[in-house]
């Protein structure tokens, strides 16, 4: 009887790993207190020059992109060694946005150091990004929603779900847009720059010469880009999905349609929140979810069982 509420089989598992939105104060306080996890607060500490404690508990902080995704980079690769030193591995890793970082950590592309350091400078860089806004629209007709992102300067449409649009752009461009479109529900999204735009192109080219001076290794697991739509098992063409994706839409409904057509029947959602399980729902429900958000996601049999404390 498996002590996980998922297969260790590689047959037909997929884990996938949310992106910035998906934080939430506290998300750090269900981890538990074993020796490792303690040892990566405190590598993060000496990396960042900030707790990514402290800036759990706070809010505010937390909607920032600078400490956005490093936190949320910490917290998910730390979710995902919980599981990967039970033995549990994935066929198939996919990200979305930020959250292709800690899946290529899960898939072996890089350490826990190397990976925060470079999310370091990327939320640097992305921070000095022209300020912006991205906001959820439900219930939007989409194709006159393209009209007017068409007509309308400094707007983009950046995902692909055909049931809740995503807008990113400027303060000016989406409230330009908003006023010209009906929609039922508009939600903003917790983000501080217009992610997935050509605004983000400037801090993609400075981050391309970071990356391509981070030697990279052999992925042990394929992962799917939202830029290539294939698995990915290649070094180099998984450095140049992540900068392409810096500034390009995600594809997160075609990722979810390729994962079924790869033959997986289990999708395991590493990361706060559930965001990603509700998108990949609408999409293919034939898929089975499990959610790994915290330690308490398993029952407390099951806690003793995957982790003794040290």
């Amino acid at each position: 009887m498996p002590i996980l509420p998922i297969q260790k089989t590689k047959n037909n598992t997929a884990w996938v790993f949310p992106g910035q939105s998906s934080q939430k104060p506290n998300m750090d306080s269900h981890l538990p207190h074993y020796s490792f996890v303690r040892d990566r607060f405190k590598q993060a500490e000496k990396i960042l020059g900030w707790s990514i404690q402290d800036v759990c508990q706070d809010s505010e902080k937390l909607s920032r992109t600078l400490y956005t995704q490093p936190c949320l980079y910490v917290i998910e690769t730390l979710l995902a060694e919980l599981i990967l030193r039970e033995g549990y591995r994935p066929s198939l890793i996919a990200g979305y946005s930020l959250g292709e970082y800690p899946a290529s950590y899960t898939a072996g592309a890089f350490d826990f150091e190397t990976g925060l350091h470079l999310i370091k400078r990327r939320a640097e860089l992305m921070d000095r990004s022209p300020k912006g806004k991205m906001v959820a629209l439900i219930g939007s007709n989409l194709e006159q929603l393209q009209v007017q992102i068409s007509n309308t300067p400094n707007v983009w449409l950046m995902n692909d779900d055909l049931s809740i649009a995503i807008i990113s752009g400027t303060p000016r461009g989406i409230k330009s847009l908003l006023d010209k479109v009906r929609f039922k529900r508009a939600i903003p999204l917790k983000v501080s720059c217009a992610f997935h735009t050509p605004l983000m192109s400037e801090a993609a080219v400075e981050f391309q010469e970071i990356l391509e001076s981070v030697p990279f290794n052999q992925l042990k697991i394929p992962v799917i880009s939202s830029t290539e739509l294939v698995p990915i098992l290649d070094v180099a063409r998984l450095k140049n999905s992540l900068i392409q994706q810096m500034y390009q839409p995600v594809r997160w409904r075609a990722i979810s349609l390729l994962l079924a057509q790869q033959g997986i029947k289990e999708i395991v959602e590493v990361g706060p929140g559930n965001d990603l399980t509700k998108q990949m729902r609408r999409v293919c429900p034939e898929f089975k979810f499990t959610k790994m958000s915290s330690i308490n996601t398993l029952k407390p049999t099951e806690q003793r069982l995957i982790l003794n404390p040290v």
